[in-house]
């Protein structure tokens, strides 16, 4: 967890977390050249007291059964509060929340302390027609947690934070119970007390929760060694409006379709997740990372799946294209940055991509799995990097979204987004995306700088992570991004690529999830909604749209 306290403050109202981290002057440079920056500093959000929120008060019936349900003072309605809960995290979401007007805030956000209190909260909301959000980190960006109303008056959101507790844990199986408010760091440091970790830290891990990671199929950065939060789940409890839905852990079943998978990734759509029980594994006592650098990305990715096809992989497998890893130099801006860019030239990489391999285990372990990635690195023409880059990177793989504060404060469109395909596939789609955000973004006068990482690694494919940096459009801020996601979608799709490889679906992808899974999907789906949430209260919007 690289030190990091296990109680974090929550997400600034209007941006991530409370820690600053000011733009590196080589990054800015980088994108005054090449993206046409100003980099002058272009205003920060208003004063809270300024913000514009809904007046939508409760029902009083609905307010006054609330109350006897968990308590008075876990029904809220302050300012802060609901600014709080009326975003998630995309760059959409900070935009909304930095103008100051938040025209879907939640008319109160309701903090149950039990999986009874919530069964009884749904039922009470589903009786008086009100719209329920599930929230557990408010780390979505695809709009998961938006506070959307559907058809209904009456808007409530649904946090989960009391929910926090570590219900049990089976060291003989390897098997731990968690209720889904947990939070990341909350959660390990639990287990490592019992000698035992889960392995899933995705960028997000500071904020988000144990349900969060169910509710959207979650993929953490080691999870190419861990696997991801699906694989690691192995049963959980979903409370729906009218009734809920209990499925037992078992190692494996063939009892049927899977329930399980059918809840993970339901995004608060069927109901409202309250415990998971998941695998865990033993700490690890050694862990070991290193970079090297690749010729070019497709040396990168040859190397990628011939470690995943000999099951040789890493924990942790990272491979920057060109352009990141032209900005990770940028931001380590030095002698050593300006050394090793020297090397690489004199090794004929003059275009190289960074690859970071992690190994965790035991020390024996750790040796007998690197060798004979060690010869696969030498045939596909890695050059080491010795350990410096892997430390750099464990040091800093939280920092992205604070970064990302920092670049709006200067007037930086900066957003993700994310894919998968097959191994056929990858170059196509990651060229499709690629020229899809390049031509839409070139169109509008502000050119981006797109990277592009790999960093799920899997037998028949891989991930691809792409950071979209450009000048924002003044005045047209979010028409820019949104033609620019569009675009890249759609070209994904067409390309091969899956419409989301961890982000989830939530509002910004619900359009496009029928071109994935067919009319007779999105059937089966909206049948299941129906028999779970007949009244239709669960996180309208989302998913299915």
């Amino acid at each position: 967890m690289n030190g990091r306290p296990a109680a974090l403050p929550p997400l600034r109202w209007w941006g991530w977390g409370e820690r600053e981290t000011p733009v590196p002057p080589g990054l800015l440079d980088l994108l005054r050249d090449e993206a046409g920056v100003s980099g002058e500093l272009s205003g920060r959000p208003p004063d809270l007291d300024a913000v514009t929120l809904p007046d939508h008060p409760l029902p009083a019936p609905l307010s006054r059964r609330l109350a006897r349900i968990v308590g008075a003072a876990n029904v809220r309605r302050g300012i802060e509060e609901r600014v709080r809960h009326a975003a998630g995290r995309s760059y959409l979401d900070l935009l909304a929340l930095r103008s100051g007007c938040l025209p879907g805030a939640p008319d109160a956000v309701v903090h149950p302390a039990s999986a009874a209190e919530v069964a009884l909260v749904l039922r009470a909301c589903a009786d008086a027609g009100c719209a329920v959000v599930p929230f557990g980190g408010g780390t979505s960006v695809v709009g998961g947690v938006a506070p959307a109303r559907g058809p209904f008056a009456a808007l409530i959101t649904l946090d989960l934070e009391r929910m926090n507790a570590l219900v049990d844990v089976d060291t003989t199986s390897q098997t731990a119970t968690l209720q889904a408010g947990m939070r990341g760091p909350r959660a390990e440091t639990a287990l490592r007390a019992r000698g035992l970790t889960l392995g899933h830290f995705p960028q997000s891990f500071e904020y988000a929760t144990v349900g969060g990671f169910a509710a959207t199929r979650s993929a953490g950065q080691a999870s190419t060694g861990y696997g991801r939060f699906d694989e690691l789940t192995r049963g959980l409890r979903l409370i729906a409006p009218r009734t809920e839905l209990n499925v037992t852990a078992f190692p494996a079943s063939a009892a049927g379709p899977s329930l399980l998978e059918l809840v993970l990734g339901s995004e608060g759509s069927f109901g409202v997740i309250t415990d998971v029980t998941v695998r865990v594994h033993a700490a690890p006592r050694f862990r070991r990372y290193a970079g090297w650098s690749m010729p070019d990305f497709d040396s990168g990715t040859a190397l990628l799946r011939d470690l995943a096809q000999r099951r040789v992989l890493p924990d942790v497998a990272r491979l920057s294209d060109a352009t990141e890893t032209r900005a990770s130099l940028a931001v380590a801006a030095g002698r050593a940055a300006d050394m090793a860019r020297r090397y690489l030239e004199l090794r004929g990489q003059r275009e190289p991509c960074l690859l970071v391999l992690g190994w965790e285990g035991d020390g024996a372990t750790v040796g007998a799995r690197e060798r004979p990635a060690a010869r696969l690195l030498r045939k596909h023409g890695a050059i080491s990097l010795g350990a410096a880059p892997g430390r750099a990177w464990l040091h800093g793989r939280y920092d992205g979204p604070y970064l990302r504060d920092s670049l709006l404060d200067r007037g930086v469109l900066a957003e993700t987004l994310e894919t998968a395909a097959e191994w056929s596939h990858l170059h196509t789609v990651r060229a499709a995306v690629s020229d899809a955000l390049q031509t839409s973004l070139a169109a509008r006068g502000t050119p981006p700088l797109v990277g592009c990482h790999v960093s799920h690694v899997y037998g028949d494919g891989a991930s691809l992570y792409f950071t979209v940096l450009a000048a924002q459009e003044t005045g047209h801020e979010v028409a820019q991004w949104s033609a620019a996601k569009r675009a890249a979608t759609g070209a994904l799709q067409s390309a091969g690529g899956t419409l989301t490889h961890h982000h989830g679906v939530g509002v910004d992808h619900a359009a496009w999830l029928e071109g994935e899974v067919g009319p007779a999907g999105i059937g089966a789906l909206r049948a299941v909604k129906t028999q779970l949430d007949p009244d239709g209260i669960m996180n309208p919007g989302k998913l299915l749209g």
